[in-house]
């Protein structure tokens, strides 16, 4: 390297030089001539006072920078000068720009970074622009595709020539990035990916974009909903809940529809009797809409019966202002109250609210000690009453107040009780006047207290419901037939103990009357290595069926028998044949037997005139079969495109067909 070279900051402009063969070199600095008149110290001078001095190591340019006395202050300081130069000239140049506004001089109206990209075309742009465009058009007069098209539509003149090119040029889309006209406002504009397109098939500038934009949306007009969709969507549903439907709904169906529907419009309901208000109560629980105001819209002081079935949007004030409002409620249903406090129950006890019945759901927040003093002051009005889902309070304890506060109790309900047991059995068996009985417990219980329970208070009882007994016997089917003489409504489910046989015993030559309601579902062998089950049947199997529908086919309306796959085909064949007949069933559930076919089906259709809702999940036997009108067939997979409805709307239109040709004839005839 010569030796008459410097080292200059990057940060600082290069002098002009006008010296001939000066080599310059860039490593992370720029390395200038010498002539730039900076000092050069003795490089030996140099290295005696730094051998004096104790330092770290140090780079190769850093011991260069500090021997031809180039330091970092001076190159810091000229670069701040340059920079407080250049601010000075901005400065000046904005002042500048600002007293030609006030002038008038600068372009005004442009608000928005559209019209900021907008240029107007100068005389220099627009030759560029025509030189280029030129350009193009002779590139497309030698392009293949445009010889292709001139000798297709038969050019031969020149100017033809010129005007299929300057067509073809007019259909080239612009790449973005490229500068373009806009179509309608002729204001150019850099063209980018998300450009519009005009009427004319030109670009858009954002501005132009933008209105054509909203000019579309206020002449597009709302899209037609599928209506055969949601039509076939809601006649799902509606099978799910057996509804069958045929034709349109009544006048009072509709009105509470589309009261529900505009519920947020709805100011007060009026005297709408109570049955409206509970279905209009369905509708919105369903719809998972009541809130506070809602809430009120049921709130009348004649009211005797309210039922909310999804209380979970309600807070304890909306509790207090229910009783406040009411002051007479006697029946009272609140579901998934999980809101309902303690001081909701003072506030009932305050005010001396006749409560004969009272259903809860949920209700963890009201503590033992306020369910005690509850049952205490307000118990002997209580007439009904049901508990579901306690998970927090009502333990043992609480239920020996309940029945000492509740002597006069007829319908008791309680499931998914947590913390009740074999103790809350034996203080049951003490309320001597009941007539419904349902229980649902989580902790296990045994035999024997279950037995006693029956046999204390199993002979006035009209429903009896026992859900998920894991642990009952035979013994408990005895005690229900030799105890129960006056149930209309039986349900014993989810057990795999009691065997065929005792199901057998329990309805051959029962001195009860025939059911209405049976509900044994679930009584099956849970073995999954035997699915055949043990030679001695458990659960409800064939036997059993038989002695059931002879006991109460006569009367039944009701019957799930789903899971009990233990049931033959020869069984059901047996039963519904299509000769016998049961008048009165309506509703059947044969879900996972697995020896339903076809023909069973289309049997119970014969055997059963009134059958409105047949649930048959998991019954892959049943492949086809002629569905009665008004009968809902729900969970058959492999029968859902083959089923044929019979008789139906075509039979309908066809007599109203006659009806008006007859009425045509003499016309006297009313349609």
């Amino acid at each position: 390297m010569d030796p008459e070279f410097v080292v200059w900051s990057p940060s600082l402009p290069l002098p002009a030089f006008n010296t001939p063969n000066i080599n310059l070199t860039i490593l992370s600095f720029a390395i200038v001539p010498r002539f730039l008149d900076l000092p050069f110290p003795d490089s030996r001078s140099g290295r005696r006072a730094n051998n004096n001095r104790i330092r770290g190591p140090t780079s190769a340019l850093t011991d260069f920078l500090a021997a031809n006395n180039i330091f970092a202050a001076q190159i810091q300081a000229h670069a701040a000068a340059q920079q407080q130069a250049a601010a000075q000239q901005a400065a000046q140049q904005q002042a500048a720009q600002q007293q030609a506004a006030q002038n008038g001089e600068t372009n005004q109206g442009v608000n928005d970074e559209a019209e900021k990209e907008e240029e107007v075309e100068t005389p220099e742009q627009k030759k560029r622009r025509l030189r280029k465009e030129k350009v193009t058009i002779k590139k497309i007069k030698d392009s293949k595709s445009f010889q292709k098209r001139k000798a297709h539509k038969g050019l031969h003149d020149s100017d033809d020539d010129d005007a299929e090119a300057l067509s073809m040029y007019a259909k080239m889309k612009p790449l973005p990035g490229q500068i373009e006209n806009c179509e309608i406002c002729d204001k150019r504009f850099t063209v980018t990916a998300y450009s519009k397109t005009g009427p004319g098939g030109g670009l858009l500038c954002p501005k132009c974009s933008k209105e054509q934009d909203a000019g579309k949306k206020k002449d597009a007009k709302p899209k037609k909903q599928d209506v055969r969709r949601d039509k076939r969507r809601k006649v799902q549903s509606n099978l799910l809940d057996g509804d069958v439907r045929i034709g349109a709904k009544t006048l009072l169906e509709l009105c509470v529809d589309k009261v529900a529907d505009n519920i947020n419009d709805v100011e007060d309901f009026g005297d709408l009797p109570e049955s409206l208000l509970d279905r209009l109560s369905q509708i919105l629980s369903k719809r998972r809409i009541i809130t506070s105001r809602t809430l009120d819209l049921f709130l009348r002081s004649d009211v005797r019966t309210l039922a909310i079935y999804d209380c979970a949007k309600l807070e304890d004030a909306d509790y207090l202002r229910i009783f406040a409002i009411v002051p007479k409620l006697e029946f009272l249903n609140l579901r998934n109250a999980g809101q309902l406090k303690d001081k909701v129950i003072d506030y009932i006890l305050e005010r001396d609210v006749p409560l004969r019945r009272l259903q809860l759901d949920a209700a963890n927040l009201v503590s033992d000690a306020k369910w005690r003093e509850f049952f205490g002051k307000a118990g002997h009005r209580l007439e009904t009453l049901k508990l579901t889902w306690l998970d927090y309070s009502m333990d043992d304890e609480t239920m020996a107040f309940l029945v000492i506060g509740c002597p006069n109790l007829k319908r008791l309900k309680l499931k998914k009780c947590f913390r009740i047991g074999d103790a809350s059995l034996m203080a049951i068996s003490q309320l001597k006047g009941l007539e419904y009985l349902s229980l649902r417990f989580i902790q296990p219980t045994t035999t024997e207290s279950l037995a006693a329970l029956i046999r204390s208070v199993g002979s006035k009882l009209r429903t009896l419901s026992l859900e998920k007994f894991e642990n009952a016997d035979d013994e408990v089917l005895s005690t229900i037939h030799s105890t129960c003489t006056k149930l209309s409504k039986l349900r014993f489910t989810e057990n795999d103990y009691c065997t065929d046989t005792a199901f057998a015993s329990l309805f051959t030559s029962w001195a009860n009357p025939p059911l209405h309601f049976i509900d044994i579902s679930k009584n099956r062998d849970i073995d999954s290595t035997n699915p055949d089950g043990p030679e001695q049947p458990v659960g409800l199997a064939s036997n059993g069926f038989l002695a059931l529908m002879a006991h109460s086919g006569s009367k039944l309306e009701k019957l799930d028998i789903s899971s009990c796959r233990h049931i033959t085909h020869e069984a059901f064949a047996a039963v519904f044949d299509g000769k016998k007949k049961y008048p009165f069933l309506k509703e059947i559930d044969i879900s996972f037997s697995t020896e339903i076919d076809t023909s069973i089906v289309a049997g119970m259709f014969k055997s059963c005139p009134r059958m409105k809702k047949v649930t048959a999940f998991g019954c892959f036997g049943v492949t086809d079969v002629t569905v009665p009108v008004g009968v809902a067939l729900i969970g058959v997979p492999n029968a859902q495109d083959a089923i044929i409805k019979e008789g139906g709307l075509i039979d309908d239109f066809n007599a109203q067909a006659v009806r008006f040709a007859q009425w045509t004839n003499d016309g006297s005839e009313e349609l």
